[in-house]
């Protein structure tokens, strides 16, 4: 997929629900599984309806499919062949079944602790349902197998029909961080505002966003093979994004003197402005895969950090002595960096 391809409205409103659409699809495959199994008189047709269940269930994204389908083939074929060998070995002695099936228990739970918990599952899953068979009926035993193969690859077929993008869910919701800190930005130096508003609710829910897509980080580089290093480095500066704006804005409200002589400050009310004009860029790149805006608005972020870090020299030689200023200059600073290193960062994500 393109990574810089616009979204539609209809992908927004899509993705927006994303939950519900996972679940209508479920289902769906439920309701044709059904309707497949009562036509073809499947034995033991409950299992593929279960197995659709618990195999389909977790899986959201194209980008975890495909490893989530090899290790269903991989559980399912190696349950069913420990549960076929322990049905061979009941007719013989029930000791040794049941110490045979403690083996495949055993590696299920050694596994599940491992970097392939979905496959350990399903391995458990598929033994228990192969071993529940009447002793030493292989027929049964052979056809429940089968059910569950057949479960496994009706999941995949209708998970891999017009499949959920994490990317694109990660765009949305990266674009939605973008523009709630702007929010925050804008209300906390307001200079309409006379005290200040109390935005720690909607500082620690933000953060909490950030921390929310980091689950989507893994399955939309598989998607996309974007390094997951630039997905990492974009959580990490949003992050740091959030603590820095919490601190400007205490610099920002410390004592009433200070803060009627930034309110005057020509540099730090443009730099505000700029940052505004920079979240905008960075939110409709994210929209819309167009890197103009960013390119644009770098020029100017650059101008800005330059101004600052002149203010700050400024500062230091003593004619703006006061902590709180110096702290918010300081902090201005900081963050134009990191919104300029975001906005590098993004483009690298959406660049062709």
């Amino acid at each position: 997929m393109r990574p810089d391809k616009s979204l539609s409205p209809f992908e927004l409103r899509v993705y927006r629900h994303y939950k519900v659409v996972h679940g209508c699809r479920i289902a769906l495959a439920f309701v044709l599984t059904f309707l497949l199994v009562r036509m073809l008189d499947v034995p033991e047709g409950t299992w593929p309806l279960i197995t659709l269940v618990v195999v389909m269930g977790p899986i959201s994204f194209w980008g975890n499919v495909v490893p989530r389908a090899l290790q269903r083939i991989g559980g399912t074929i190696t349950g069913a062949a420990i549960g076929l060998v322990a049905l061979k070995l009941e007719l013989w002695s029930l000791p040794l079944m049941l110490a045979w099936c403690a083996i495949g228990i055993f590696l299920c739970g050694y596994l599940a602790q491992g970097k392939r918990p979905y496959q350990a599952l399903l391995i458990g899953i598929t033994l228990s349902v192969v071993a529940g068979a009447p002793p030493g009926d292989m027929g049964t035993a052979l056809w429940r197998s089968g059910d569950v193969i057949f479960g496994s690859l009706l999941a995949m077929l209708f998970t891999s029909i017009w499949p959920q993008r994490a990317f694109i869910l990660w765009r949305i919701k990266m674009a939605a961080f973008i523009t709630d800190f702007d929010r925050i930005h804008h209300t906390g130096f307001s200079p309409n505002l006379l005290e200040r508003p109390h935005l720690e609710k909607s500082l620690n829910a933000v953060l909490g966003n950030v921390e929310k897509i980091r689950t989507l980080v893994t399955p939309a580089s598989k998607e996309t093979h974007i390094q997951k290093s630039i997905f990492d480095g974009i959580q990490t500066v949003a992050r740091n994004m959030v603590c820095t704006l919490e601190l400007q804005i205490n610099a920002y409200w410390a004592s009433r003197e200070s803060h009627f002589l930034m309110i005057n400050a020509v540099t730090l009310r443009e730099t505000q402005v700029m940052t505004h004009h920079m979240l905008a860029a960075v939110q409709l790149a994210l929209h819309d895969g167009n890197l103009k805006a960013i390119q644009h608005a770098s020029v100017r972020q650059a101008e800005i950090i330059e101004e600052l870090r002149q203010l700050m020299q400024t500062t230091r030689a003593g004619e703006m002595h006061e902590a709180p200023i110096y702290g918010y200059v300081w902090l201005s600073l900081e963050l134009a960096r990191q919104l300029e290193l975001l906005s590098q960062l993004v483009s690298r994500a959406l660049r062709k």
